[in-house]
This record gives C-alpha cells, sequence and structure tokens, in this order.
C-alpha cells in the first residue's frame, strides 16, 4: 500500500481553497446577457408571419389598425394583410404602367398603403381572406412576385403599340390566382359584409393617421414625399426635430396608441435571434439584406461574424441628428422592415428600450416574436413612423397644423 504525505502548506492551502475560488468568482462576474422589463404596453393583437414575403408594410399597418381598433372599442380583431397587398398591388400597377415603369414595383410597400386601400377599398377579416391558394400554409410570394412584375414590364412594353383595354383584367386575374378572389362579399361573426360596410364598422378613417420623421434636407414642420424606393404611393411624410420625434414615440405609447414603425435592420447591433436592436460604439461593418430569409440564409460561421456576441450589456453611440442624417444620405438607414412598437422596456441597468411586435412569427425564437429596440437604435435606425394624430402631443400637432 502506497502512504502519501502532504505538508503543512498543502493542507492550509486546501482549507483556504474555497475561500481563493469565492474571491477569484467575485473578482470576475460572469457575463450577463440582456433581461428585459416592460414598464408600459399598449394592447395589440397577436404577432402574425409573413414568413417568406416581402409585406412587412401591410402586417405592420394592420398591426396599427388592429390596435386601433381594439383601444376604441374593445374589440379583437385579426385583419387580411392579403387583401391590402392584393390591393395596393392593384394600384401599384396602373402607376406602374402610367409612368412607364419609372417607380418601383415589388412586394414592398409602406404604411400609408394600408390606409390607403381602407379608404377606397375597405378592409377584410383574415377568416375572410388569408391569401393562401397556391397549395402553401404560409405565405410564400417569390414566384407571384417575379410573375405580376413580368406582366406589367410587358405591358409598358407597348408591342401593340396601344394598351389594350384588358389589361387590368389580365392582372386581377393573376392576383385571382395567387392571392384568391376577390372578397366582395363574406359571412363573419353571422353577418354579412363587404369590405365596404366591415370597414365602417370598424370606425377608422385614414385621415386620422399621419407619418412623422426627422431629418435635415426637408423644412421642418412640413409634410414632403420621402424618397425612398418603396414610397410608390407617394405618401407624404411630416418633418420634425429629432427630440421631437422621440417625444412623440414616448408620448403614444404613455397615452395607450402603438406605432407603425418602419426602420432600418441590416445593421449588425440588430439580432432577431437575441431579440434585440442597439447601436454599439464599437464599429462592424454593416450586413446587406432585408428580410427574415436573408438572415436565416447565413451560415453559423458568417452570422457569428456578422453579429455582435450580445453576452454582456454593450455601451451605446450617441445618436445626433448630424449622424441620422448622413446614415440616410449614404444609404446606410434604408427602408428595410416594418414592425409595430407597442412598449417601453428597461434592462436590468436602467436603460431604456421600446418593445417591438414583429411579423416574422414566434416560432424557436426568445421572445416569441418580439423584440427589444434601444433608444439611440430608433433614433438612428428610424425612416418613419406612422400613427394616429391624436398621439401627437398638442404643442407639436399645432406646429404641424393638424
Amino acid at each position: 500500500m502506497k502512504r502519501f504525505c502532504f505538508s503543512a502548506s498543502f493542507l492550509i492551502g486546501l482549507m483556504l481553497m474555497p475561500l481563493f475560488m469565492q474571491a477569484q468568482t467575485e473578482a470576475t462576474p460572469e457575463k450577463k446577457g440582456y433581461e428585459f422589463t416592460v414598464v408600459k404596453e399598449v394592447p395589440h393583437t397577436p404577432v402574425p408571419n409573413q414568413y417568406r414575403s416581402g409585406t412587412c408594410w401591410s402586417f405592420s399597418g394592420n398591426g396599427l389598425l388592429e390596435a386601433e381598433i381594439l383601444r376604441k372599442t374593445g374589440r379583437t380583431v385579426d385583419l387580411s394583410e392579403m387583401f391590402i397587398v392584393r390591393q395596393a398591388y392593384l394600384e401599384k400597377a396602373m402607376k406602374y404602367v402610367r409612368t412607364h415603369g419609372s417607380i418601383n414595383f415589388s412586394g414592398g410597400g409602406g404604411g400609408p398603403d394600408v390606409t390607403f386601400v381602407m379608404d377606397k377599398y375597405g378592409l377584410v377579416p383574415e377568416a375572410a381572406y388569408t391569401g393562401l391558394v397556391i397549395g402553401e400554409d404560409k405565405h410564400t410570394h417569390g414566384e407571384m412576385d417575379a410573375v405580376l412584375k413580368a406582366y406589367v414590364d410587358a405591358i409598358i412594353k407597348n408591342p401593340n403599340r396601344k394598351l389594350t383595354p384588358v389589361w387590368k383584367q389580365g392582372f386581377v386575374a393573376l392576383l385571382d390566382t395567387y392571392l384568391g378572389d376577390y372578397p366582395a362579399e363574406f359571412n363573419y361573426e353571422g353577418k354579412k359584409y363587404t369590405p365596404q360596410s366591415f370597414s365602417k364598422e370598424m370606425g377608422l378613417k385614414g385621415d386620422d393617421y399621419v407619418q412623422l420623421t426627422a431629418y435635415s434636407h426637408v423644412p421642418l414642420y412640413q409634410p414632403f414625399i420621402q424618397q425612398i424606393p418603396d414610397n410608390w404611393l407617394w405618401a407624404e411624410t411630416y418633418n420634425v426635430t429629432l427630440d421631437e420625434m422621440m417625444e412623440v414615440v414616448d408620448y403614444a405609447l404613455n397615452e395607450g396608441y402603438c406605432i407603425d414603425w418602419a426602420a432600418d435592420v441590416s445593421e449588425k447591433g440588430f439580432s432577431w435571434k437575441n431579440g434585440l436592436a442597439v447601436v454599439p460604439e464599437e464599429n462592424i461593418s454593416d450586413l446587406s439584406g432585408t428580410e427574415k430569409e436573408r438572415w436565416e440564409a447565413l451560415t453559423p460561421a458568417e452570422r457569428s461574424k456578422a453579429m455582435y456576441s450580445f453576452e454582456k450589456i454593450v455601451p451605446e453611440k450617441k445618436i445626433t441628428p448630424e449622424m441620422r442624417q448622413l446614415a440616410y444620405d449614404n444609404y446606410e438607414t434604408t427602408d428595410d422592415h416594418g414592425m409595430l412598437i407597442v412598449g417601453i422596456a428597461k434592462d436590468q441597468e436602467g436603460n431604456k428600450f421600446y418593445k417591438v411586435k414583429n411579423s416574422w412569427g414566434t416560432e424557436d425564437h426568445i421572445y416569441n416574436g418580439y423584440l427589444f429596440a434601444s433608444v439611440p437604435f430608433v433614433q438612428y435606425k428610424t425612416m418613419n413612423i406612422g400613427i394616429n394624430k391624436e398621439a401627437i402631443p398638442k404643442h407639436l400637432r399645432k406646429k404641424l397644423g393638424l
């Protein structure tokens, strides 16, 4: 049998080991990710899934209308995003042909498209028009977008030397094929409606909603046509200062209004996996791409290089109006994605964030389809916000003439 001998110094060290380990733990704390506490949340409808379609603008715009119906009536209604997409595509096709193809023609759009379609054509509940007729259980628009674009491009080439009076019928037939026949009448909760009568019952008017942004290349407190590709409608946006835009965001949420948020999500500080959008002081080159599938297309190695670790709270840049303008002018801030701001939150260090309802579904997501955007991110990467006029402080409404 072997005998083991221990020196006195070894035995003393062994007894002191627990204290040494505790000291080491206290000296080098484990890295801890962001933890959020929601301090204000506006009632809204559940997170939807746009899936493989470039229709975030319809989901965020309809989300705003659904929240408005809930706020005004207490009624929870799931509106059809694809009815809005269908009619916006028709209007877009007519303008595309009339302008000889000089406007953007794609599945993209903006928040004003939703209220425009609502006022002209009405609203439809999701139960009456899902837009799912091609054998898919989720929205998959790649082929449809390509076919519709090819069709209108053929029309503007004018091979007959004169546009036929039936080209719009052909376009509508394609919409019927890919999204379903126009819902001229439908039953909902035991009552028959048309899109117009259903919209009237919801009690919403497009004139009650405006867009705001904050840039220096246009006059303050006046509407202007924001020069972004997806603004095919040439909708107007009111220009305010950066501080005033953020004042509106906070005022609206605290008064019980949701906000339709058009933002750039191509930054490395935007991490869908982590449900987080921040502007770290450390610079990492930007990603290209806009929608969820582009993120999913990255390999694990590319994704690890593309994003911050988010293992601990990071210091963020102080955003100035000059930084915001430069990013817009240099195409660093682009009209990537529409979402719905629904609340205010704080991290464990007391930093303020906004709770955001996305439209990329809830499956296998850290916050079940929501994300948290920091104040600097919203200051820096907001293209524009869409809100009810009543959600603007009175002193600013007066400046805007609203």
